[in-house]
C-alpha cells in the first residue's frame, strides 16, 4: 500500500495551527518555525490553500486565517447527527433569555467541540467559537458530557488554580449525575463561569450539552458561588428541548 502523502500531511498541519492559533491569524515565518519547515514550502502551502479557498490572507499585514470554504465543509460535518440543526432555534432563545453567550458541544476525541455558538446578544465584541475544541474537565460542557459517558484517557491539565483535580472532578461528576447539570467556576479562565445540561436522544443517550457562558459577576451572586438558579433553569428548559427535538423523552 502505499505511504502518506507529505504535502497533504503538511497542509493539514498548516490549517491545524492555523484553528488553534491564539490569534488566529500567522504569518508565513511564524507557521514556518512552528513547524520546522522551510519558508518557501510553508508559502507554496498557503498560496494553493487560499486558491480553494481554505486559507484567506489579510490585506494588511500580510497574514494568515481559516477560510470561508473550509467552515463550509466543517458546518456539513457538525450537522452531521442534527443536534446543531434541531437546537437553532432553542440556543437562540436561551441566549436572549440569559443574555450571554450560549454553546452546544459534543465530545470529540478528548475534547469538547463546540458544534454551535449563539453570541451574547449585545453589542459587545466577540469571536465565533464554532469548530473551537474546549477541555472537557474545566468547562461545564465537558463535564456535562463526560458525567454520563466514558472519562477520556490522559492527563488533566490545569488552566487556573481553580482547576479541580481528578479527586475533586470525581466528585464533580457524581453532583452532576444527581442533578443533571453542571458548571465550572474560575476553572478555565479566572473571572468567567459556564452552566450547561446534557441533551439526550430518543434512546436516552447523552448526545451533546448546551450551556451558557460568561464573567462571574454576571451569573453568579457572588465569586465563590455556583451560577444562579434562575439560569440554571433557562439552561436545562433549553436541554430539555432540544432533546424533545431530537426525540427524547419529555420530562
Amino acid at each position: 500500500m502505499p505511504g502518506p502523502i507529505q504535502s497533504i500531511q503538511r497542509a493539514a498541519e498548516v490549517l491545524k495551527l492555523l484553528a488553534h492559533g491564539g490569534a488566529h491569524q500567522l504569518s508565513v515565518g511564524e507557521i514556518a518555525r512552528a513547524l520546522d519547515l522551510a519558508k518557501p514550502t510553508v508559502h507554496g502551502i498557503l498560496r494553493t490553500l487560499q486558491e480553494v479557498g481554505f486559507v484567506e490572507q489579510e490585506v494588511e499585514g500580510g497574514k494568515y486565517r481559516l477560510g470561508a470554504a473550509l467552515f463550509q465543509i466543517g458546518t456539513s460535518y457538525l450537522d452531521g447527527n442534527e443536534l446543531r440543526a434541531k437546537a437553532l432555534n432553542w440556543s437562540d432563545t436561551l441566549a436572549m433569555r440569559a443574555r450571554e453567550a450560549v454553546r452546544i458541544g459534543v465530545m470529540h476525541g478528548k475534547h469538547v467541540l463546540v458544534v454551535h455558538h449563539v453570541f451574547r446578544p449585545d453589542n459587545s465584541r466577540q469571536t465565533l467559537d464554532t469548530g473551537a475544541l474546549l477541555p472537557w474537565n474545566a468547562t461545564a460542557l465537558g463535564k456535562a458530557l463526560v458525567a454520563f459517558g466514558e472519562w477520556p484517557d490522559g492527563d488533566l491539565q490545569r488552566f487556573t488554580r481553580h482547576t479541580l483535580n481528578p479527586e475533586e472532578l470525581a466528585d464533580s461528576m457524581n453532583e452532576v449525575r444527581d442533578r443533571d447539570w453542571a458548571y465550572d467556576l474560575h476553572e478555565l479562565v479566572e473571572g468567567e463561569a459556564s452552566v450547561a445540561a446534557p441533551i439526550r436522544d430518543r434512546r436516552g443517550v447523552v448526545v451533546g450539552a448546551v450551556g451558557i457562558s460568561g464573567p462571574v459577576e454576571r451569573l453568579c451572586d457572588s465569586p465563590d458561588q455556583p451560577p444562579r438558579l434562575e439560569l440554571v433553569s433557562y439552561v436545562r428548559e433549553a436541554a430539555r428541548s432540544v432533546s424533545r427535538e431530537l426525540g427524547g423523552l419529555s420530562w
